[in-house]
């Protein structure tokens, strides 16, 4: 009668968590500044809202706010209830955070590493160690705990995967790190740069007829305590000439190695 346009309401189907439970009040629900202190970021988890009920097709999940506008229609919400997973949202999170340059996380990670009381000398200094790591990482607050653990050896603690790989080397592995210290030494601060740190490791390797990974993985561990980190020569790099030296010889000697 009024001539006014008339809207159309529709209704996505209950989420639930990963218990297979409705989300409610008073079950799973979480307050976005829980997830922003978290680490996880803006788009990420719009991102991630969208797609709870609805689906672009194509199996296709990152998408741009204006991507999800253009490509939204009513006949693609999905006719199931949705799970809220946490593991995917942190997922998703990791796939935006690998895709930032370091300078743009700098700011979010300084205060993080604020938080952790851990020194790191301006936050101009932070995105070469930002870019090491965050591939690897699925939100600020674990990009943050990678970085310190670069820039303070105390925070190099040993896991279960770096004590099983000494164990499983048994007195190779301090043998390798006196190779890699030997080896190391050789090359000046003005060469400590990812490719000439690799080239020396592979012509030491050669020479003892070694495989790379025998000094590698060693290496890894006495700079990070675990087994799994950005490649090897550029982890050296990152963390330095005198504090990646350091932190070999104090591993080698924890081995019983000079």
């Amino acid at each position: 009668m009024l001539g006014a346009l008339i809207l159309v309401f529709v209704h996505l189907l209950m989420i639930f968590g990963m218990d297979g439970k409705k989300l409610s009040k008073r079950h799973g629900a979480t307050a976005v500044g829980d997830y922003r202190d978290r680490g996880i970021l803006p788009a990420a988890r719009r991102n991630f809202l969208a797609l709870l009920g609805w689906s672009p097709g194509e199996d296709r999940e990152i998408m741009t706010g204006e991507e999800m506008i253009a490509l939204f229609s009513l006949e693609a919400i999905q006719k199931k209830p949705a799970t809220f997973d946490t593991a995917k949202l942190e997922w998703m999170n990791g796939q935006y955070l690998s895709e930032m340059p370091g300078e743009a996380l700098a700011a979010a990670v300084a205060r993080e590493l604020e938080r952790m009381d851990v020194h790191f000398g301006g936050v101009h200094l932070l995105p070469a160690y930002i870019d090491a790591v965050k591939s690897r990482a699925r939100t600020i607050l674990e990009i943050a705990e990678r970085v310190a653990i670069r820039l303070d050896s105390r925070r190099a603690v040993l896991d279960d995967k770096g004590r099983k790989l000494i164990e499983k080397m048994g007195g190779a592995y301090g043998r390798s790190l006196v190779l890699a210290i030997d080896t190391l030494r050789g090359l000046g601060e003005s060469e400590w740069r990812a490719e000439p740190i690799l080239e020396a490791l592979k012509r030491r390797v050669e020479a003892e007829g070694l495989k790379l990974g025998d000094l590698l993985q060693p290496i890894r561990v006495a700079i990070t305590g675990t087994t799994v980190s950005e490649p090897v020569n550029e982890l050296l790099e990152v963390v330095g000439r005198s504090s990646s030296l350091a932190r070999l010889t104090r591993a080698a000697e924890r081995n019983g190695e000079r």
